[in-house]
This record gives C-alpha cells, sequence and structure tokens, in this order.
C-alpha cells in the first residue's frame, strides 16, 4: 500500500534573504528540479498552480523546487495580510493532488535556451573549465541557494567572466549580489584561476 498518498500534506514556510519572497515547504515532491515562472503567461503554458498563484493580485512570481515553492510578491503587500491565504491555496491544491508543472517543461526550457545561445560550444581547454566552473556551482553555490528558496544556474563564460543566472527568491534580492561577489566569485577565483569575475543576469 502507497502510504505516499495517505499521508496529510504539512506545509510550513521559511524566510528568504529576500524580503519580498517566502518559502512554502510542503512535505511532498512537487517537481524534481527547477520551474521558474516570472510572468503568467509561462505559468499559464505549463504549470496550473503557478497560474492559479498569478490569480491572486499580489503575486509577482513563483519558483517550483523539489518540495517547496517560493512566492514572490508585489512590494506593497504585507506578508501578514497574504501569507495565510497563499498557505491554504497551496496546501488545498497539494492536497487534492493536482497537477503542479507539466510533463515536458524541462526539455521546451532547454530548446529556449539553446535558442538564445547560451549553450555555446566550448572547445579544448575552455570545455574543461566550463565543466570545472559548472561542477563547482552545482556542488557548492546550488545546494546554499536552494536553502534560501532560489536557484542558480550557469550561463556562460567568456574571457574570464562568468556569468550566472539567479532565479526564485535570488532574483532582485539585495543581498544575492553580496553572497554573488563575496561568496561565489572568491570561490571560483581560487578554485579556477582563469575566472577573473562573476556577474549575474536576473531570469
Amino acid at each position: 500500500m502507497d502510504t505516499q498518498t495517505q499521508s496529510p500534506v504539512m506545509l510550513y514556510t521559511e524566510q528568504t534573504p529576500n524580503p519580498e519572497s517566502l518559502k512554502f515547504v510542503t512535505n511532498k515532491m512537487l517537481y524534481k528540479g527547477t520551474a521558474d515562472f516570472r510572468d503568467e503567461s509561462l505559468a499559464e503554458e505549463w504549470s496550473p498552480i503557478a497560474s492559479s498563484l498569478f490569480q491572486f493580485p499580489y503575486v509577482k512570481g513563483v519558483y517550483i523546487c523539489n518540495n517547496f515553492i517560493t512566492v514572490t510578491k508585489e512590494f506593497n503587500y504585507s506578508w501578514e495580510d497574504i501569507m495565510l491565504k497563499l498557505k491554504e491555496f497551496i496546501k488545498n491544491y497539494v492536497s487534492d493532488g493536482k497537477s503542479i508543472v507539466a510533463d515536458g517543461f524541462e526539455e521546451a526550457m532547454k530548446a529556449i535556451e539553446a535558442e538564445k545561445g547560451v549553450s555555446y560550444e566550448y572547445t579544448g581547454e575552455e570545455a574543461e573549465l566550463v565543466k570545472k566552473i559548472k561542477e563547482l556551482i552545482d556542488t557548492y553555490v546550488k545546494p546554499a541557494v536552494e536553502m534560501d528558496g532560489g536557484n542558480i544556474e550557469f550561463q556562460s563564460f567568456n574571457e574570464g567572466v562568468v556569468t550566472v543566472l539567479l532565479q526564485g527568491s535570488c532574483s532582485g534580492c539585495p543581498s544575492s549580489t553580496v553572497t554573488l561577489k563575496a561568496g561565489i566569485e572568491g570561490m571560483l577565483k581560487r578554485m579556477v584561476p582563469e575566472v577573473t569575475e562573476v556577474v549575474s543576469e536576473m531570469g
């Protein structure tokens, strides 16, 4: 018997470094991977829960990863007024077992990125460096950023400059710039001397 479906949905909130973003953590796996919705049109196409959340006037962004959803609010609302409504909505939605992210989302996003030319073809020594940089980000940076309800993705490496994409609570977060410069840039420079700078793109 599958006990997973029987267990009630537990949900709690966690602060993120971004005052406008709050992490809603559940005891269920919602989506294996990362799904970042900055606007309603993408949510409508791929995520029924994100699309429903965008119907609330105070929801500005929805980021889904593993067992949590990070909601970014419009700054003129306070969490005290809206947190319980969001909590109840997410809990009920997950309890009903409704679709979170449509199948094929990851593939579709990869295709969009490839079109944008994100996956430059690196050759020789540069390809090795990129592999090392990606591994360092995935091993050391990603888990910490995920704890804060966000995500970081390697974008490109060009003449010593590493460009990363910040998602979820990290996007537009005042402290993410500090984290980026002090933490990530420092580590990559130490581990990969060819790196001169780390810059971020807000996804």
